[in-house]
């Protein structure tokens, strides 16, 4: 049986404003300070465990505190902050906005009294902007479909769901290549996982379609003789051959976070399989078959290279750990 995800190597990099972006193998790099891509993920993490304790409840709360201080009153939001609390970035409608909405979106939607209430209305305000960049408002759309599955009359969760559905980048007519993008970036699977929830809370099954045909095609592509073999971080084009690298734990865990989605609308074995594929990767059953986490401290390594990990446990890659393990958890999936 898998076990649940373990959240001490975050608490470790996490002081009284939030938690640091980087580290040196376990040891958190204050001089690099914090930045809500993270802390928003932190909130998400943190917000969807069904029976947490203390130290998740803790966390909870404080990045909460956190995302509602980088949020301005139009509702942009900065993304760094330092070590002594100062915020050194402007206010923009890049990730870290999008981040901040899933986050606030999903602490909404949360059975944790504490963080539900409060998170709504910062919702709501940063659901007043838009962004001109695809993965933003994929972000901002999961926050919304989580809004609108508990509060399904919310009128900013509509609107900011049904401007990022019609925003929506078209697949493309090539079979060879319908992703609607001429290249795999980042955080990949995060765009059918969005057009999945979008379609679901709109009623709108053409979404729903075209997101899990997409999904299929990405995991086709990224599976390599019954293992996961992600996007390397420089991304990936049609007559790019795998295994590459470096990878990135990020592809891991939004691949298992869009298979369980997927699995909501959809009883095809491969979501299910592709949740034990993903956490079998940190396990190491990967290309270069070395784990991607440390048993001792609970932290995910920074990335995979050809035949060793990056030993770093920075926040990125833990929280991709502590999220692909709450979805296999969830799932009872067992690594292999």
């Amino acid at each position: 049986m898998t076990d649940g995800p373990r959240f001490d190597h975050l608490v470790r990099l996490t002081d009284r404003f939030g938690t640091f972006e980087h580290a040196e193998h376990a040891t958190p790099r204050r001089e690099h300070g914090y930045c809500v891509d993270d802390v928003a993920r932190v909130l998400v993490v943190s917000a969807r465990e069904p029976s947490p304790n203390a130290s998740v409840r803790s966390l909870a709360q404080g990045s909460l505190a956190f995302v509602g201080d980088a949020m301005g009153p139009h509702g942009d939001c900065r993304n760094r902050r330092s070590a002594d609390g100062t915020w050194t970035s402007e206010g923009s409608t890049e990730d870290c906005w999008g981040r901040s909405l899933w986050g606030l979106g999903t602490a909404a939607a949360s059975t944790q009294f504490a963080i539900a209430g409060p998170a709504l209305p910062l919702f709501e305000r940063g659901a007043e902007q838009r962004s001109q960049y695809p993965r933003a408002m994929a972000f901002a759309a999961l926050g919304a479909a989580a809004v609108l599955g508990v509060h399904p009359a919310n009128a900013a969760a509509h609107s900011l769901l049904s401007d990022f559905a019609d925003a929506l980048l078209v697949a493309r007519d090539d079979p060879a290549w319908p992703w609607p993008e001429v290249r795999l970036y980042y955080a990949n699977a995060l765009l059918p996982d969005a057009m999945i929830a979008a379609g679901v809370a709109l009623e709108r099954p053409d979404l729903v379609a075209g997101g899990l045909d997409l999904l299929g095609w990405l995991l086709a592509r990224e599976t390599r003789d019954g293992h996961l073999s992600v996007t390397p971080a420089e991304g990936s084009g049609p007559g790019d051959v795998g295994p590459r690298f470096d990878q990135q734990p990020i592809e891991v865990s939004t691949m298992a976070d869009a298979c369980a989605r997927a699995l909501n609308v959809d009883d095809s074995p491969k979501w299910l399989e592709a949740i034990r594929m993903a956490n079998a990767w940190f396990d190491g059953d990967n290309d270069a078959k070395v784990m991607m986490w440390d048993p001792l401290t609970g932290g995910g390594f920074d990335g995979l290279h050809a035949e060793v990990a990056n030993q770093n446990q920075g926040a990125e890659s833990t929280l991709a750990l502590v999220s692909t393990r709450q979805q296999a958890f969830a799932h009872q999936t067992i690594s292999t």
